[in-house]
């Protein structure tokens, strides 16, 4: 599994980097038994779709996967709409699109527009409740519950391994949440927790909405995971500060993600 930072910045798109935005990629085989690579987006917030033409060809993407309908996690459904259905050497294959709650009716309210011709084309709506799982070739996600202002999820990703693909590997992306038990449940064990923090510790103090650097880290420590890779800090939000109150909750490796960088898991 590999997995690239598209944006991370917290709230809104930042200076240095687009909203939530990233890129879960893992070899596997087609229907045929060929060798192929699987791209998958997870969450595509506000300026995503212009960092991601950094990246990738928008053609290869397999499908998305949305945490919440927050428009810094899914603001940017709209532009790769408008790319796979305009796109002058012609309109890209349908691919799914999986969101908590309905997706065509958020898309209608982003767009302004009442043809669902224009939707429907590009997307095949898959709506994921908490306790649901699916396959997107050889990556298999699980949902689970977030406590956040909204209905959202944190997924569970497991995929082969980059260093030995007889293995597997788990990634768990926190989405927007504070601590919650299906964020726990979501995070035991994993390789890597891909984990919000925007809100530092002794500023913020509403809780229900988003984790400190010491609940993601104390969330690390209890999950028993490999690795925490810090994400979701808006544009006011210190990164050193944030990961100072986790690495007094945990002891492993921390990270704070920045757009562009690319990790093999």
């Amino acid at each position: 599994m590999r997995l690239t930072i598209i944006g991370c910045s917290g709230s809104m798109a930042g200076p240095a980097s687009p909203a939530s935005a990233y890129l879960i990629q893992a070899n596997g085989v087609d229907e045929q038994g060929h060798p192929r690579e699987y791209s998958v987006i997870m969450d595509f917030g506000s300026g995503a779709m212009g960092y991601l033409l950094r990246y990738v060809d928008p053609a290869i993407i397999d499908a998305i996967m949305i945490s919440h309908f927050h428009i810094d996690h899914c603001g940017d459904i709209i532009g790769m709409q408008v790319y796979r259905k305009w796109l002058p050497a012609g309109p890209l294959p349908q691919i799914p699109l999986y969101t908590p709650g309905d997706g065509q009716e958020r898309m209608r309210q982003l767009d302004g527009g009442e043809d669902d011709s224009n939707f429907t084309d590009v997307y095949d709506f898959v709506t994921v409740m908490p306790g649901d799982s699916f396959d997107i070739g050889p990556i298999h996600v699980e949902a689970f519950e977030a406590r956040h202002t909204i209905d959202a999820l944190c997924y569970r990703i497991t995929a082969p391994s980059e260093n030995d693909p007889e293995k597997t590997v788990t990634l768990t992306f926190s989405g927007d949440t504070d601590t919650c038990q299906g964020l726990l449940d979501a995070s035991i064990g994993a390789d890597v927790l891909l984990c919000e923090a925007a809100y530092e510790d002794g500023r913020d103090t509403v809780r229900g909405v988003h984790l400190t650097g010491s609940r993601a880290g104390k969330l690390a420590k209890d999950a028993g995971v490999s690795s925490l890779f810090l994400t979701h800090l808006p544009p006011w939000t210190d990164p050193h500060r944030v990961k100072k109150a986790a690495s007094e909750e945990y002891d492993g490796p921390i990270f704070v993600v920045k757009a562009g960088d690319a990790y093999k898991i």
